[in-house]
């Protein structure tokens, strides 16, 4: 495996860790990873990178190594984040943004937001949440306040192989060794619950139990595809043929046509045996991707 190296970025309000792969002197390529999810599992993508990259990976506030506020977190503050990991790491723009999930929802929305800093962005999986309706917001509401009285907590695992048999369970495309890797990087030491609801100390996931918090405010769809359109640069959407997300949206008819156009140039690239986590079941196919776009 390619070697990483840590660094951290002080921030007004957290502090942010930062991955490095590569030669700091080769074009510069922005990872970014998804909720649930932690820089060093684009290992896998870097491994198998055939050209000379300056590789930057954040962590996300609340996430692996990053900083905890053991309070809500919001969308929106990773916004905030990102434009000052950019500002930092490439304060001239021209940006290569490859996100995961989430970290594809982020790219594709600072895309929109500085259309003129942003030269070519890949979302992988990362084509917006399901659509909400005003309806919805009370019950959201109630939920949150209710999570602030009683805070959420993460599933304990017996051990690290618990938890990789658990990722290899919820995705058929992972194998063992990766499962093994991931289980290194996205579980730690800590106290949780069993399904019981016993509160125990053993293995957990790596993020702040409060980024399991429902968000109190509905997600507006039209807001998003309002910046999506402002967006500039040519966009490569890559997705899992047995994504999760496919099936979603696969229940809405139009749905995804109507997100994607939104999207002024814009192509589309199916992976086949990779559901949602692809760059973790196809992660040549993936770093494959990634090069022809930003070659």
């Amino acid at each position: 495996m390619r070697p990483s190296r840590s660094e951290f970025l002080d921030l007004p309000s957290v502090r942010l860790h930062i991955r490095r792969w590569g030669n700091p002197d080769a074009p510069t390529l922005f990872l970014l990873h998804g909720w649930m999810d932690v820089s060093a599992s684009w290992q896998f993508v870097v491994d198998e990178l055939q050209q000379d990259w300056n590789i930057i990976a954040p962590d996300w506030r609340g996430f692996g190594p990053s900083q905890w506020l053991d309070r809500p977190y919001f969308f929106a503050e990773h916004l905030g984040d990102m434009m000052a990991i950019f500002d930092h790491y490439a304060p001239t723009g021209q940006l290569k943004l490859a996100g995961h999930s989430m970290g594809g929802i982020l790219a594709t929305l600072y895309a929109g937001l500085y259309p003129e800093q942003v030269e070519r962005l890949i979302s992988l999986e990362g084509f917006g949440i399901a659509p909400t309706t005003p309806d919805m917001a009370g019950e959201r509401f109630r939920h949150w306040l209710g999570e602030l009285k009683n805070p959420p907590r993460l599933h304990v695992y017996a051990d690290r192989t618990a938890f990789a048999r658990r990722m290899m369970k919820g995705d058929p495309f992972l194998s063992a060794e990766r499962a093994d890797f991931l289980s290194r990087h996205l579980a730690r030491i800590g106290d949780g619950t069993t399904k019981g609801g016993e509160h125990r100390h053993g293995i957990i996931w790596n993020g702040d139990p409060w980024h399991k918090a429902m968000s109190p405010y509905l997600f507006r769809l039209e807001e998003s595809m309002a910046i999506w359109r402002q967006i500039t640069c040519p966009v490569l959407w890559v997705a899992g043929r047995q994504s999760w997300i496919v099936r979603d949206f696969a229940s809405r008819p139009g749905d995804w046509e109507a997100r994607r156009a939104c999207f002024a140039d814009i192509e589309e690239v199916w992976i086949d045996q990779a559901d949602h986590m692809l760059h973790h079941d196809q992660p040549k196919e993936v770093a494959q991707c990634i090069e022809r776009w930003f070659s």
